[in-house]
């Protein structure tokens, strides 16, 4: 059985390039994909219809009617979440905030989703 110490002495320079370029590249895909920017605006949809577009830079809710009652959107510090929503398994407001662009807390049941985009819109669409 090899100690821990007896593999490290078996790792060669070459290697340890390899595993150093190797953590480099990962950490760089890592804050390319997963940091994205904060957003600008907040778009709300109700049965796939634009039902409010509003900057993040103020605070305000909103009641969005849908089919199953009212969905209650909250918008503050550059952020924005549903705080209650009709429908039975609330996997909208159990979301929680959301503030960078590209997210999105979509309420099925109610047909109410609530978008965050930027400058640049990374996707054509959002469809439920």
């Amino acid at each position: 059985m090899s100690t821990p110490s007896s593999v490290m002495a078996t790792i060669k320079s070459g290697d340890w390039a390899v595993l150093t370029l190797g953590v480099m590249v990962i950490l760089a895909l890592g804050m390319h994909y997963w940091m994205s920017p904060g957003g600008q605006r907040l778009i709300i949809k109700r049965g796939g219809d634009v039902f409010l577009t509003a900057s993040l830079a103020r605070a305000f809710s909103v009641d969005v009617p849908g089919p199953l009652g009212v969905t209650q959107v909250e918008v503050a510090g550059h952020r924005a979440r549903v705080r209650s929503d009709p429908s039975p398994r609330q996997l909208c407001v159990h979301q929680g905030w959301i503030s960078h662009e590209g997210e999105a807390a979509i309420c099925l049941p109610n047909q109410v989703s609530v978008e965050i985009v930027g400058q640049v819109r990374r996707y054509d669409s959002l469809n439920y």
